[in-house]
């Protein structure tokens, strides 16, 4: 038989349990501590995320002024050359339009005397086989026609590497691969120039455009050190004038 609890006890205790107050009691008081530490732990990781954020962005936004400064300097360089590129068709035509009237092609003639008649015309000592072969390429070059002009002299020094037009044949071989911006063929074909026909009209502005390719080719001393030449060693001639002018317009150390 359970034993029967007094109706006083169960009232007194009942009225026991009612009386405590709710921040006291300890259930409420632990759960509203949890409840604190979750809300802090979730401010922790919000701000976390802010400032990674923030790093984020920052980070991007030097990408991003780091790359516009690129598209400047690209865009900046880009006009130099097609500055350049322009100053070389135009220089280039005047040239071979002085040849194509007979004059001298930059004021050292052509090679073996002082006119152009060894590009436009026939040469004594030059058979007229010769003079078609070359005529030929001479021609696609004054048409603008750059690849057929390179083979073209390119075939003409093989046949006739003794030819007093070699020199002629060289040096506008150097002119096709400059304008075809293949700077080390030029270069070399300036060089062979210099070095197989030193005494040819051609030289002066071989060694003006022998520089000028240094130049295009990021080789700054070596090619002022050319420019500098052409003034001493050809001077007064028209190259050593415009080797001067180039000197001066490059940026001083």
């Amino acid at each position: 038989m359970r034993p029967i609890i007094p109706l006083a006890l169960v009232t007194v205790l009942a009225a026991g349990c009612a009386s405590v107050p709710p921040d006291q009691d300890p259930v409420q008081i632990r759960m509203n501590d949890l409840d604190a530490r979750i809300s802090k732990v979730e401010r922790v990781v919000s701000n976390q995320s802010l400032v990674q954020l923030a790093t984020q962005v920052d980070t991007l936004q030097g990408e991003v002024r780091d790359l516009r400064g690129q598209v400047d300097e690209l865009q900046n360089a880009n006009k130099a050359l097609t500055k350049q590129q322009h100053d070389l068709y135009a220089d280039l035509d005047k040239r071979v339009g002085a040849l194509e009237h007979g004059g001298s092609a930059g004021g050292s003639g052509a090679a073996g005397g002082g006119s152009g008649a060894t590009d436009t015309g026939g040469e004594a000592g030059v058979s007229s086989t010769e003079q078609s072969v070359y005529g030929q390429a001479f021609d696609a070059l004054k048409a603008g026609s750059y690849s057929v002009a390179i083979s073209g002299f390119q075939g003409f020094l093989k046949q006739y590497p003794t030819s007093q037009l070699a020199p002629n044949a060289q040096y506008w071989l150097g002119e096709a691969h400059y304008v075809n911006q293949d700077y080390a063929a030029a270069e070399a074909d300036f060089q062979a120039v210099l070095d197989n026909w030193p005494s040819s009209g051609k030289a002066p502005d071989a060694m003006l455009d022998l520089g000028n390719t240094q130049l295009a080719q990021g080789k700054t001393s070596k090619g002022r050190a050319t420019l500098r030449q052409v003034t001493t060693q050809y001077a007064g001639t028209d190259a050593a004038t415009r080797a001067q002018a180039r000197l001066k317009q490059l940026p001083s150390h």
